[in-house]
């Protein structure tokens, strides 16, 4: 199995996300799209996404997420061949379609094609799930130097989690057994939700070391 990080971002950096319903459009739109089928079907209700499913056959695996809010991040292999391009273009094509009509706009959303970063190591494989939780620190006052990696690249370990779990727009908090969207999620790959994740990303952000190639390696931004 292959395991692909995948960004993309506004055109010349523009916010994506401009509002709470911006963004529950493209959670529904993750659930809605990850379907051999064509989406026809786009006004399923929110409580669809948190412990209810419905019988479709996946395109691809959605091990976790994050929007931001220029850009997004996913981590995603392929349930069948073609089935990762194919999930992609109906996402990036059906969320553009929705934020043109809704914001009276034409022309390109996102800055070109969808980056793909295969997972290709155990320090990568490791690593990934964090970084893409991670990346709301951006917001953090005193945690926005978080890639770094060094003792003083986040100031609070503490105060970090909390921000994190008051962050709904990723797969942290199922993660952490906090019912979000769960319906979106494969979690077996990492581990089912449990309180262990949280003690994992604890230990995570307090040893942190001035020293990770892997780091700098797996930074998209």
């Amino acid at each position: 199995m292959d395991l692909y990080h995948v960004l993309n971002r506004g055109v010349e950096k523009r916010d994506i996300f401009m509002d709470t319903g911006d963004r529950v459009r493209f959670v529904h739109q993750l659930y809605a799209f990850n379907d051999t089928r064509p989406a026809n079907n786009t006004s399923r209700k929110m409580n669809d996404l948190v412990g209810r499913s419905f019988e479709r056959e996946r395109l691809v695996d959605i091990h976790g997420w994050c929007l931001m809010k220029n850009h997004y991040h996913l981590l995603l292999s392929e349930r069948m061949e073609g089935g990762l391009a194919k999930f992609l273009m109906k996402l990036n094509v059906g969320y553009a379609k929705f934020f043109n009509k809704k914001y009276k706009r034409d022309g390109y959303l996102f800055s070109g094609r969808t980056k793909k970063v295969l997972i290709e190591n155990d320090a990568q494989f490791n690593y990934i799930l964090h970084y893409i939780h991670l990346n709301p620190l951006d917001y953090l006052k005193g945690a926005e130097e978080w890639r770094i990696r060094s003792n003083g690249g986040i100031k609070s370990s503490k105060e970090s989690l909390a921000y994190l779990k008051s962050y709904r727009w990723s797969s942290y908090l199922d993660y952490i057994g906090e019912q979000n969207f769960p319906s979106i999620l494969t979690t077996s790959l990492f581990g089912e939700p449990s309180g262990g994740y949280e003690k994992t990303i604890t230990r995570y952000l307090k040893g942190a070391t001035s020293d990770s190639d892997t780091a700098s390696t797996l930074s998209l931004e």
